[in-house]
């Protein structure tokens, strides 16, 4: 098992109740298709840096997971079919940014509790 994590920008005329139906869709896809999540959070609407398909504003995600190789492959065609989602990045992480990504959820935890 390989450790993921994936960012997805989802377009900004939705309503809150479908900006989380999207996020359930794709943390559901990653666990039907044998990964578990470690760690997802909402970024919330964000600028861009620059403007995509004329929208100049994002819901970001962040989703943090375990699974073999060909889940990435379900995950992106998935990303490429919704037209909700305007942008998308997935990466393997290596023993250095899984150790980072548990310390960064440390310290966020830690904020959370005082």
């Amino acid at each position: 098992m390989n450790n993921y994590e994936t960012v997805f920008i989802v377009t900004p005329v939705l309503s809150d109740v479908q900006v989380k139906e999207v996020a359930d869709k794709f943390q559901g896809i990653i666990t039907e298709n044998g990964g578990q999540i470690v760690n997802c959070e909402a970024w919330g609407l964000k600028k861009l840096a620059y403007p995509i398909q004329k929208k100049t504003t994002g819901f970001y995600f962040l989703v943090e997971f375990t699974g073999e190789g060909n889940l990435i492959n379900t995950l992106e065609t998935q990303y490429r079919r919704d037209e909700r989602v305007i942008r998308f990045l997935t990466f393997k992480q290596d023993k250095f940014a899984v150790e980072y990504s548990e310390k960064r959820r440390a310290k966020l935890s830690n904020k959370q509790e005082e």
